[in-house]
């Protein structure tokens, strides 16, 4: 009965069949999106994040369940791959989801498709040398703001939070980490050798950074 089938015919078959899980792979990942977007976590997330830093108003704390949004919503695109979490105030926050534990896998089903493990927050092993997931956290942030990697203008939100916040304990970035008589500001950690920001390059391409991106080998990468 497969006879008289062409092979015109087969690829356009296989052409339409693609479309169709295209589609459906958007639309599903687009509704995912709006899952964790719209998710209202339990108000101990809050206030165990106030525990922690009770300098914070309510409006900050805020900041940081919308800093946990987006890391949720970046791991969703990284399809399994090792995100680092730039944010500790964030990973407070992400570390008290994870104590309730139903709610929490219910939630990384319906919003991740996968259960994700929490690590502990880890920004880099050094303050000059960008990890692989912290480099694929910088890419993925920028996305989400509309931002090229490798020309952010700014911080991105999960980027910013702990430094905007006043965090005492948490990972603050620059964005430029050369002062103006050249010499390199050795305070807070250094954005532009994660993203080949501020003309400042990673030789890895796997952690946003390739020769279509402008990024040249030099000051950062693994």
């Amino acid at each position: 009965m497969f006879s008289n089938i062409s092979l015109a015919n087969i690829i356009f078959y296989l052409a339409c069949l693609a479309g169709v899980l295209f589609v459906f792979y958007k639309w599903r990942m687009a509704a995912r999106k709006r899952f964790i977007q719209r998710y209202e976590f339990p108000n101990r997330v809050r206030r165990q994040v106030l525990k922690a830093y009770p300098q914070l108003q309510e409006t900050d704390v805020e900041t940081v369940i919308d800093g946990l949004k987006q890391y949720f919503k970046m791991n969703l695109l990284a399809k399994g791959r090792p995100v680092s979490m730039p944010s500790q105030a964030v990973d407070v926050a992400w570390h008290e989801f994870i104590l309730f534990t139903r709610q929490y896998e219910t939630f990384c089903k319906a919003g991740l498709g996968r259960f994700l493990h929490h690590t502990p927050a880890e920004a880099m092993k050094s303050k000059s040398v960008a990890q692989e997931g912290i480099k694929r956290a910088w890419r993925l942030a920028c996305y989400f703001e509309d931002m090229k990697p490798n020309q952010a203008h700014r911080l991105p939100l999960i980027f910013d939070l702990d430094r905007r916040l006043n965090i005492a304990d948490g990972f603050h970035y620059q964005l430029n980490c050369q002062l103006k008589n050249g010499h390199a500001n050795s305070s807070g950690y250094c954005a532009s050798h994660i993203g080949c920001s501020s003309g400042c390059a990673g030789s890895s391409s796997a952690g946003g950074c390739s020769s279509s991106d402008g990024c040249s080998g030099g000051c950062g990468g693994d």
